[in-house]
């Protein structure tokens, strides 16, 4: 097969990832917000998840002193504030009163959950990872919160209704129709079409 590459410089090229609002406080002061698309999942026992940030971000510190963070992820309804909260300063200005975002307690936490977002992952901070240009925070997901409204019948998540938002390169997504499902490669006829059809 011809090579149908071209050589660009190395960067961080990775996309889509997810577009979250990260929550951070230290106890008695009040907290922040901080748009992050350098967030992943790295461990699934214990759950982990980790968050990159640069130094120089007014929410690295609060991190860093709290030793606690909390991912929001953000759907369509979110967009704005999202957007909002990732160029402007919590030095300047109090993102949940500007955004007329919900500051809802997590136990155990000083940092708040955002209540307008469709789900949150609570983390302490195991570990933090000088990088170079940022700083990587490891995080032990101790709490999940996920809005009653996203849960089915059947108990489980309703992704589609939270309309999860990706972000590639500087332009925001919705996520689209689903393509398949883990595992959908070898699965059964007829248990492909059952959960196919589940997912439409």
């Amino acid at each position: 097969m011809k090579n149908q590459f071209v050589s660009l410089k190395p960067g961080a090229l990775l996309a889509p990832v997810p577009a979250v609002m990260v929550s951070c406080a230290l106890p008695g002061e009040k907290p922040n917000i901080v748009t992050v698309a350098w967030t992943g999942t790295v461990n699934s026992d214990p759950p982990m998840c980790s968050v990159s940030l640069r130094t120089s971000r007014y929410s690295h510190d609060i991190i860093r002193d709290s030793g606690e963070f909390i991912i929001n992820l953000c759907g369509e309804e979110n967009l704005r504030a999202t957007d909002f909260c990732g160029v402007k300063s919590g030095r300047e200005i109090d993102k949940f009163a500007a955004c007329q975002l919900t500051a809802v307690p997590v136990e155990g936490f000083a940092a708040p959950a955002i209540g307008e977002c469709p789900l949150y992952l609570a983390c302490k901070v195991t570990s933090v990872q000088e990088l170079g240009s940022h700083n990587l925070f490891l995080g032990e997901i101790k709490q999940v919160g996920v809005s009653k409204a996203l849960i089915g019948e059947d108990g489980g998540i309703d992704f589609g209704k939270a309309k999860l938002v990706a972000y590639n390169h500087g332009v925001y997504y919705q996520l689209g129709k689903a393509l398949g499902f883990f595992g959908y490669s070898v699965a059964a006829p007829d248990v492909l079409e059952r959960r196919m059809a589940k997912l439409k």
